[in-house]
């Protein structure tokens, strides 16, 4: 009984976290050697730090730099992990403001369009004439006398891209983005007929979903709500009348998942070069499927 009573008082005064008082712990920063709870960890090179020493770089040790906390893929964690997420619906509602201003004359300069005369004296203008342009300006643009088609994109990319944002890390987010918008823009050139117009931002958010899947799954989430969302997303894209690039959206998700599965699941040692490198992959693809359907058209 003397024993463990004395084992009880010793457990009283284990160290509790500075910045916490309420929560014992055993560890200590290695650079202030305060014992801090698990919350306030920030991996370092050697043990963990506390939150103040990595922000002050206090002390000896490895640069405050050195030992920021890192997002599940490897990207640095910001103040505000949604940034990028609001930039780009920004400039997408920039750009649909500027095509109501300006009328068609904007929208038929940069939607993406394979090869079409757009008058009858007019000249023959598309991808297949050398305005590669049009690839990356039509995910920025949309249908000015379709509402909704911004609004259900905008609506998507923000439920969809602010959290993803988060988990991968800025640079790593917005290659994910560009990689797949560019991937539905070529598969739309390459299968679709050249002289119907495509636009819209859903090829690049069709990505997004695809490199949520996996990393839900890397995570051990529900896949069932996001799931059930694509399949929504999936029938709509395929039902008739709704006059939707279907090629635009598979090719995105398809550039996502591929994406998606080098950023979550690449090893620490390698992440970079493999995340980087399956983005240069898949821009590769789209250049050749670019190049066979000009060939083709030419």
């Amino acid at each position: 009984m003397d024993q463990a009573a004395a084992g009880m008082q010793g457990a009283h005064h284990a160290p509790v976290c500075y910045r916490h008082p309420d929560r014992e712990t055993g560890v200590r920063c290695t650079r202030c050697e305060r014992p801090i709870c698990p919350e306030c960890m920030v991996s370092a090179s050697v043990g963990f730090q506390c939150p103040a020493c990595v922000r002050g770089g206090s002390g000896t040790g490895p640069a405050p730099t050195a030992s920021r906390p890192r997002t599940i893929a490897g990207g640095t964690v910001t103040a505000d992990p949604r940034l990028l997420t609001k930039l780009l619906i920004g400039v997408n509602l920039a750009v649909f403001l500027a095509q109501l201003a300006a009328g068609s004359s904007l929208t038929d300069r940069f939607e993406l369009i394979g090869q079409a005369q757009f008058s009858l004296f007019g000249p023959v203008q598309g991808v297949a004439e050398g305005q590669y342009y049009r690839l990356l300006t039509a995910m920025f643009l949309h249908s000015p006398t379709n509402y909704t088609h911004i609004l259900f994109n905008m609506l998507s990319l923000w439920w969809i891209g602010g959290p993803l944002e988060a988990a991968l890390g800025r640079a790593r987010y917005l290659a994910l983005y560009f990689v797949s918008g560019l991937a539905g823009s070529a598969l739309t050139y390459m299968i679709a007929d050249p002289r119907l117009p495509s636009l819209g931002a859903s090829g690049a958010i069709f990505g997004l979903f695809g490199a949520t899947g996996v990393l839900m799954r890397r995570l051990n989430y529900d896949l069932r709500p996001l799931v059930a969302l694509l399949v929504i997303n999936l029938i709509i894209t395929f039902t008739p009348g709704f006059n939707i690039s279907w090629e635009a959206h598979i090719g995105g998700l398809v550039a996502g998942v591929a994406v998606g599965y080098a950023m979550v699941h690449a090893p620490r040692e390698r992440r970079t070069v493999i995340q980087y490198g399956a983005c240069a992959v898949v821009l590769a693809a789209v250049v050749v499927l670019t190049l066979v359907r000009t060939a083709q058209l030419t």
